[in-house]
């Protein structure tokens, strides 16, 4: 029936249609057509003719594809989610929109040293507007756009797979027509159900992955109505030509990897619609035949046409992008990605295949996953002699066997859908193959999610050829449904992992026990929830792992701190800046340690030490104010808090610290003045309306200052010295009643508060007096 359909549209449309073949010459149309139709018929034990009309084909990828990651609606900020949207100051509405074309993806200047060059304005662009639309930092709506992406993006590769399987063949009336309806639906599936797509999915910031994605595929469908728009061979829409191009820039400034869409299209063009046979044109070189010039690429002067477009198109918005970064390449560490600094050509060689080979077995294999590879997750290759050699064997094994079969099969439909389908894997993956520049990361998973459907493509192509040549068609159809069956549930698994940080760091243990940012980051969220003694523990392996890992240094140093074990602490805080001489936290925590052990002179130097490496550091000119305020050093503690309140006007414990200081020294006029200041930019605080409350009371404003001890007890009312201070308002006011009842709440929360007992006996004893008078 299926056959039968193909091959009629075809005997109508020899005029009109663009041959999707690479070769038509030899073998004619309707042969080649033919074996189209009947490959994908083999495939009608693994999908049922019922549910072959389009939309139901969409409708249940959609549905599948929602199925995968719902589970991840509701889950939280992780990872890298809390730089790229919480704590990125180009989501807030203060910020100017003009400055996200100046940013990249983390909010920081492109000009910077210290940017990752990662420029996706686009993207940032939409996570703002996401947060207008549902009123700030929620991960509810986020990650629901996410889902409703891969839905989308699943959807539209149904008409991308049917094109690419089936070529582009059309009725009299233009429309399109699906020749390989089985194929492109499965291999939509085995899209949708892919767990390596879970990051992308379930991280918020995959959402750069999904929208490149998706302008990347849709600018692949603009290319294909280029060449619809025809009513001779070689002729084409230039519109539809420059829009694609157009839609490949759009894809770029959400991801990186958008602009080798233009190179697929080219592949495209010149194999499928220039039906360039490869192999042919070798043989005709080889033997100096004079029919070159008949080959179809030569011939055709809209490919020529086409193909300088999108090489100009693409040299042109590398160029604009390569201006707006200014600096260059970002600059990347040894742990980000050991194998680019090792100085043998021949290793780094070994490495970044045997990458690649990972790569491959996650395609493959996807059950070993991990939020991150890198920090000795995967060691060097330092000699051929290592058993690792061998997964990098059988990959150009695998690779080659299907190149020659693109290359040198004489049936013209396996080689156009061995050539796209190797396309679709490798072309999309290039940017992060290290071999144009260097990239920032060992292996990704968010790095394969275009690259997954050249290997959906060929997977279905494999199942159609087991298909064709086995008579044991109900086995395959299992084998098929269960991998559809266990990839599912494996996306079901993985989203629950991805909900919090604490599923998703303790779920890379078993995966890479080796990684110390994986230790370093249980152990974060450890000491994050108070539980500081495992946290230690964690900290320590990530040190153990790697002894040059400064930040996993910091934190530990932190913890030690807190805990009085000073001298350990400044141990670990001076030998991570030593390790790393610009680490700005790294300077400020020592000097707080110095200042607790009494070294004052050392802790202002490692103070002034790490402001000269973050000139914006508010916290740092806080503790610096701190030390000198231990040294009696008041005008330069208040300078300091000043710098850091102006620096950061919401900085509470800086505009405290200065009210307290100036009421101490007996400075209440600039004391009061301060705090209001402070009250204006930070009207809720009530720290801060204790302590003006208090400078107000000493100036005998007691309305006024009884006003803001309210305010403070209201929003907190179990903190016992808001209701001492309050009582002792009263008691020098007069509302003596008043005092004994605050006196007693303050007691009641803080039994121990000697102060408060203390005025609360001289009130008891003047009451009593008053009392003894009256009687």
């Amino acid at each position: 029936m299926i056959v039968s359909r193909a091959l009629g549209a075809p005997r109508k449309e020899q005029s009109t249609q663009v041959s999707s073949q690479h070769n038509a010459g030899a073998r004619g149309r309707r042969p080649a057509v033919f074996r189209m139709a009947e490959w994908d018929a083999d495939l009608d034990h693994i999908i049922p003719s019922s549910i072959l009309p389009p939309l139901w084909a969409k409708l249940l990828v959609g549905f599948v594809s929602l199925v995968c990651f719902a589970r991840s609606y509701d889950g939280d900020f992780v990872f890298d989610d809390s730089e790229a949207i919480v704590n990125n100051k180009d989501l807030r509405a203060e910020t100017p929109l003009g400055d996200l074309w100046h940013h990249d993806f983390w909010g920081n200047q492109l000009s910077s040293n210290t940017s990752h060059k990662s420029y996706r304005p686009l993207t940032v662009l939409v996570f703002r507007m996401n947060c207008y639309l549902s009123g700030g930092f929620h991960p509810l709506s986020f990650h629901v756009v996410n889902i409703l992406l891969h839905g989308g993006i699943s959807i539209l590769l149904v008409d991308v797979f049917s094109v690419l399987f089936g070529g582009l063949q059309y009725t009299s009336k233009g429309r399109r027509l699906n020749l390989a309806p089985r194929s492109s639906l499965l291999a939509a599936l085995l899209f949708a159900v892919h767990p390596v797509h879970t990051e992308c999915v379930a991280a918020v910031v995959g959402c750069a992955d999904l929208l490149a994605a998706l302008f990347f595929l849709l600018s692949f469908l603009g290319y294909c109505k280029a060449l619809r728009e025809t009513n001779k061979e070689g002729t084409h829409s230039t519109f539809w030509v420059l829009l694609s191009i157009l839609l490949g820039a759009v894809a770029m400034l959400c991801k990186e990897q958008g602009i080798t869409v233009l190179g697929l299209n080219a592949v495209f063009d010149i194999l499928v619609i220039g039906k360039l046979n490869v192999l042919e044109l070798v043989r005709k070189v080889l033997h100096k035949d004079r029919s070159l010039e008949n080959t179809g690429m030569l011939r055709t002067e809209g490919l020529l046409f086409r193909t300088s477009l999108l090489a100009l198109g693409g040299t042109g918005v590398l160029y604009v992008r390569w201006k707006i970064m200014g600096t260059g390449p970002p600059a990347f560490t040894e742990v980000d990605n050991p194998a680019s600094f090792a100085s043998s050509m021949l290793v780094r060689a070994i490495n970044y295949n045997y990458y690649y080979s990972l790569n491959a077995w996650l395609l493959l294999c996807p059950w070993w996953l991990c939020f991150d590879w890198s920090m000795g997750c995967i060691p060097l290759i330092k000699s051929v002699g290592d058993w690792r050699v061998i997964a990098l064997a059988a990959l150009w094994f695998c690779l080659i066997g299907l190149i020659c079969q693109a290359l040198c099969s004489e049936d013209s439909h396996k080689r156009r859908i061995l050539t796209l389908g190797l396309g679709f894997l490798i072309i999309p993956f290039l940017p992060a193959s290290n071999l144009f520049f260097r990239v920032g990361f060992v292996v990704a998973e968010r790095v394969l999610y275009l690259p997954s459907a050249g290997y959906c493509m060929l997977l279905t192509f494999g199942f159609g050829v087991l298909s064709k040549h086995t008579k044991k068609k109900k086995l395959i159809a299992a084998f098929v449904l269960g991998i559809l069956f266990i990839n599912t549930l494996r996306c079901v698994i993985r989203s629950g992992e991805w909900r919090n940080e604490e599923q998703l760091f303790r779920s890379a243990l078993s995966v890479c026990p080796l990684n110390a940012k994986v230790h370093y980051n249980v152990g974060k969220n450890l000491a994050d929830k108070g539980n500081q003694t495992a946290a230690i523990r964690y900290y320590r392996e990530a040190v153990r792992l790697n002894p040059k890992y400064v930040h996993a240094m910091n934190n530990l140093g932190n913890i030690l701190k807190e805990r009085n074990e000073l001298q350990e602490a400044e141990e670990l805080l001076s030998l991570a800046v030593q390790i790393q001489p610009d680490f700005a936290a790294a300077w400020m925590n020592l000097g707080i340690v110095q200042n607790s052990l009494k070294r004052f002179q050392a802790a202002e130097q490692s103070y002034r030490t790490a402001i000269k490496h973050r000139r914006k550091y508010p916290d740092c000119y806080y503790n610096l104010g701190r030390l000198y305020a231990d040294l009696n050093r008041h005008v330069d503690a208040l300078n300091a808090w000043r710098n850091a309140t102006v620096l950061k006007p919401e900085h509470s414990l800086a505009w405290n610290n200065m009210v307290i200081l100036l009421d101490n020294t007996g400075n209440l006029a600039q004391a009061e003045a301060v705090g209001r200041e402070a009250l204006e930019l930070i009207p809720n605080d009530h720290s801060l309306m204790f302590s003006l409350a208090n400078v107000l009371g000493k100036s005998q404003k007691y309305k006024e200052s009884e006003a803001l001890f309210l305010r403070a007890i209201k929003a907190h009312p179990n903190t016992a010295s808001y209701h001492g201070n309050l009582a002792v308002l009263y008691h020098r006011w007069g509302h003596l009643d008043l005092a004994k009842k605050h006196y007693e709440i303050s007691l009641r929360l803080d039994p121990m508060a000697s102060g408060t007992k203390e005025n609360y006996g001289l009130l008891r004893r003047k009451l009593e007096q008053m009392q003894k008078k009256n009687v």
